[in-house]
This record gives structure tokens, C-alpha cells and sequence, in this order.
């Protein structure tokens, strides 16, 4: 089995802006530098390489760039926001089997510009798999997100004031973190409420950053991660997940649209585990648009099904309640990097030097986004 035969040894990452001169590739290099600085690792000893099929930087040219030898493992793991902790697995499994012995995975992203955000090429007329999922003019995934969040409401009783408390619960922790792009912005329940739709349910405040950057991990066995220059953090388990009959973004067709891939991921995860939902202490949440948080609460076994919302209203999200999640404000207030921000955060928390650290933190869920197939981790110092 995987559990804990690899450690994150080494985290790199960019300043994070909402429009960086930088290009993608010259981001991933920078970040993929600092993270082998971290590790103590020369880029010559890097043999294997995973990232996302959305990424536009090719193996071979960072690579080269970086000043890597041989390789002899390279992946990429797809669907976007549900793809972080699958390229960490993958990368994982490979350096446990033997097949290479240093890793570097990486996101660069530039979203700022609008230009670059997927919607934009969106046709006027749908005729691929999308045409189940985006019906009547669902163009965008936050109208997709949206069209569940409200049969969540309806089967739940789920209200806007315990949705809040999620993105409430995100600013606070980018209060405490300077490179949080919404840091420096507090944000009130009456500002949440006050806030314009984007796609109702969903308001402003519920939606992720559009911004720029890059990070990335290096990856070890767990026999040469001792030697490594900082404390390394045990990749213990690892999932991916995709239910039958499951689309790109969403299953609005089958017999519980609510329970998503997150569910069969979470069943695979825990089976591999020593470590149970009940013994995390912090966890990192993909967070693109608020409701996928409490959808992945319920799907991973943090709480029971339909008491998401006021588990968050109940401040349990927070430092000093019993899961504070996304803890350096994740999608929705630090920055938005497909969710790879939140393995970097989890790293520092299981390291012990995060900027709102968790007291005694030993174990970290990770996951990836809610709605598509998907991927999760947990993580242990």
C-alpha cells in the first residue's frame, strides 16, 4: 500500500496578484526552484514530474529549464479543480513503486485575465458532454454549482446566513496571511448578504479569486525525506473518485445529484486509512464556489448529512473550532491555483510553521473540487 511510503519535503510558490507579468512557464519554473531550495534537492535529481492537463508549461520545457536529468516518470491529471490531489497521488505512487525517486508537482495559473477564464469560450451551441450538464443556458460552473446548491437548500433547509459563515470563516483566516489577495478586505454578514448574485443562490463573496501564480511540491520516499532539509509531511493515503454515470462538472440526472464523486473518493480513501474522519485536525477544502465546502463536510464524513450549514454557522470552520478549514483563506480569499494552495497550506500545518496554525495539528484532509471526478489526500507529520 501507498500509506506513508512518501513526504512532501519541499513547497515553493509565487507572489499571487490578480495580474502577473510573468508568463505560466516562468511562474512554474520559479515556484519548482524554490520548492527543491526548500527540500535541499538539486534539480538534477528530479526523475519524475506530474501537473494538470490544463497546465500550458510541457515537462520537457521546464525540464530543460529547470536543469533536470533523466526522467522517468511524467503525468497529468485532468478536470481541472478536481485534478491537485490527484497529480500529488500520482506523483506518490510512482516514488513508492519504485519507479522514480524525486518529484516535483506543480499548478501555474494565470486567470486574471478574462480572456483566460474557460466561459469565455464557450459556443453558442453545445453538442459534446457538456450538453447534459450546461442545459437552458447554464454556461458557467458557478451556474452549474448554483443549480445544486439550491436543491441542497430545498432538501436541507440550508440558508444564505449559514452559507456565509463559510466564506466568512475564509476571510478571517486571509486576515492573518499577507499574501492573501483579500487579506487586507474584512468582510461582514451584512456585507455577504448585501452582496449582488452571480448566480443565485451564489453571491459575490461565494465565488473563487480570478488571479495569478504558481506553487509546487517535492516529493521523496519516506527513507530519504529524513535527510531532507525540513520536516517532511507523510502522504499516508490517497484516493481518486468518479461515480457511474458521473459528467464533467455535475450529475443533475442521477438518483441523488448530492452525492457526488467526493462520496465514492472518501469511501476509497478511508479504507486505506489508519487515519478516520473523525481523527483530522484541519482540513483544506476545494473551495472554488462556498457550497462545495459544506458538500465535501458531508461526503467525507466531517459531519453528518445535512448539518453542513450550521456545523460553519456553529464556527467549527474557525481556529478554535473543532475542523478550521482552509486556514489560510483558500480559493475564496487567499488565491485561486485549481486548489493546489490548499495542499501547500496543509503542508505548513503539518509542519507546524503556518501563519494561523492549528495547536497540535498531526493530521490534514485535502481535497478536490466536490462536482467533478476528483481526488483526496490525507496528509501526517
Amino acid at each position: 500500500m501507498l500509506k506513508d511510503k512518501t513526504a512532501i519535503v519541499g513547497i515553493g510558490e509565487t507572489p499571487f496578484a490578480r495580474m502577473l507579468e510573468e508568463s505560466e512557464f516562468q511562474l512554474a519554473c520559479k515556484a519548482i526552484k524554490a520548492a527543491l531550495e526548500d527540500a535541499g534537492i538539486s534539480p538534477s535529481e528530479v526523475d519524475a514530474l506530474s501537473c494538470f492537463t490544463y497546465e500550458k508549461t510541457p515537462e520537457f520545457e521546464v525540464a530543460r529549464a529547470v536543469g533536470m536529468g533523466e526522467v522517468h516518470y511524467f503525468s497529468q491529471s485532468p478536470h481541472g479543480g478536481g485534478a491537485g490531489c490527484g497529480a500529488i497521488g500520482h506523483l506518490a505512487m510512482a516514488i513508492a513503486t519504485g519507479v522514480a525517486k524525486v518529484g516535483v508537482v506543480w499548478r501555474s495559473r494565470k486567470r486574471g485575465a478574462r480572456a483566460s477564464r474557460l466561459w469565455t469560450s464557450v459556443e453558442d451551441v453545445v453538442t459534446d458532454h457538456w450538453k447534459w450538464t450546461r442545459p437552458q443556458g447554464l454556461l458557467r460552473p458557478v451556474d452549474e454549482v448554483a443549480i445544486l446548491t439550491r436543491r441542497y437548500m430545498h432538501e436541507y433547509g440550508l440558508t444564505r446566513e449559514q452559507l456565509a459563515h463559510v466564506a466568512l470563516s475564509m476571510r478571517s483566516f486571509a486576515a492573518n496571511n499577507p499574501k492573501a489577495l483579500m487579506g487586507a478586505r474584512p468582510l461582514s454578514l451584512e456585507q455577504y448578504l448585501d452582496a449582488r448574485m452571480i448566480s443565485d443562490p451564489l453571491c459575490l463573496f461565494d465565488n473563487c479569486l480570478e488571479s495569478d501564480g504558481a506553487i509546487a511540491l517535492v516529493l521523496v520516499g519516506s527513507d530519504r525525506a529524513r535527510d531532507c532539509a525540513k520536516r517532511p509531511v507523510y502522504i499516508h493515503a490517497f484516493s481518486q473518485g468518479m461515480r457511474p454515470q458521473h459528467q464533467v462538472m455535475t450529475d443533475f440526472h442521477g438518483e441523488d445529484p448530492l452525492r457526488s464523486s467526493s462520496w465514492t473518493c472518501a469511501a476509497n480513501l478511508w479504507r486505506q486509512s489508519d487515519i478516520k474522519a473523525a481523527d483530522i485536525d484541519v482540513a483544506q477544502l476545494y473551495d472554488a464556489f462556498s457550497s462545495l465546502v459544506l458538500f465535501s463536510l458531508e461526503a467525507y464524513g466531517l459531519c453528518a448529512r445535512g448539518e453542513a450549514g450550521q456545523f460553519a454557522a456553529d464556527g467549527n470552520l474557525r481556529l478554535g473550532g473543532r475542523l478550521p478549514v482552509n486556514t489560510s483563506g483558500g480559493s475564496l480569499a487567499e488565491v485561486y491555483l485549481h486548489g493546489m494552495n490548499l495542499a501547500l497550506e496543509a503542508v505548513k500545518q503539518m509542519r507546524g510553521n503556518a501563519l494561523t496554525q492549528v495547536t497540535g495539528a498531526q493530521t490534514c484532509l485535502v481535497t478536490s473540487c466536490d462536482t467533478t471526478p476528483n481526488g483526496a489526500i490525507v496528509l501526517r507529520n
